[in-house]
């Protein structure tokens, strides 16, 4: 069905059902992307629109060149927008995205100190060790 492995297919199906979304209830339809891509992209409808009927959600996908992994990425897209709203909790993404944002943010001046007194200090040990590491030969 996609251009992506069975078990990925298979993952996939199992997550989408688990939150009770059914290809019967997905309307799918094709549209010529744009932008990069050469002629192919601009010859070949490789944009997938989906539309899950029951809740209303739209998603289109023209992630890559082919047309089967731009189903199954938009799939996924629509898995994550749903159960964003059944669930009211964040997807897994969005916590990955939250973690990124958490590690690239500055550190305080507080902890920004103590980051460099634990480094003055592990530093410290080192040269005491490679003194007495000279002073015995």
């Amino acid at each position: 069905m996609f251009a992506v492995s069975p078990e990925k297919e298979k993952a996939l199906k199992a997550k989408l059902s688990s939150l009770g979304i059914y290809e019967k209830d997905i309307r799918e339809s094709f549209i010529r992307s744009r932008g990069r891509g050469g002629q192919n992209v601009n010859k070949t409808s490789t944009c997938v629109y989906l539309k899950h009927r029951p809740t209303g959600i739209e998603v289109k996908c023209r992630k890559t060149r082919s047309q089967g992994l731009n189903r199954y990425h938009a799939r996924l897209l629509l898995y994550t927008k749903i159960e964003r709203l059944i669930k009211g909790k964040k997807s897994e993404e969005e916590q990955r995205l939250a973690k990124l944002r958490r590690q690239k943010r500055k550190r305080s001046k507080r902890a920004k100190e103590k980051m460099l007194a634990e480094k003055k200090l592990h530093s410290k040990k080192k040269k005491e060790r490679s003194l007495k590491v000279s002073a015995e030969e």
